[in-house]
């Protein structure tokens, strides 16, 4: 018997297990030892729109530096006016092979959020 300090935990996995359950698919990519660039936009968008939408439109339009769009926080009152809602969203971008510029990942925000303006009509928040 293995005796571990207080507070400790071990685990076992069973690999072949594991890799034998997983579902087939997806793509994986190397790490980028290069810093994300973060941009955080707030949209306002009807009060139907659904964040899940909102999201993919945002992902699709960052183009191929983006790793990950994330909804941080949902507002609906008398700022956003009468059935909108603000939808805030986290937006991480990351270049393989350098560190982006401010410029950069500032175009690819914009491009993100010009695809959310055109599909659901999304005004970018500025207060």
């Amino acid at each position: 018997m293995c005796r571990l300090p207080a507070r400790t935990c071990a685990a076992e996995f069973d690999l072949d297990a594991l890799i034998a359950g997983a579902p087939t698919g997806g793509e994986v990519t190397a790490i980028s030892s290069f810093p994300v660039a973060k941009e955080d936009v707030a949209l306002i968008v009807d009060d139907d729109v659904a964040a899940a939408g909102v999201e993919a439109e945002l992902l699709a339009g960052a183009g191929q530096l983006c790793e990950s769009v994330r909804l941080f926080d949902s507002y609906t009152g008398p700022q956003v006016g009468a059935g909108k809602k603000s939808l805030a969203f986290a937006l991480r971008f990351r270049a393989p092979d350098r560190t982006l510029t401010d410029a950069e990942a500032a175009a690819a925000r914009d491009a993100a959020v010009a695809r959310a303006a055109a599909t659901f009509g999304a005004v970018q928040r500025t207060d």
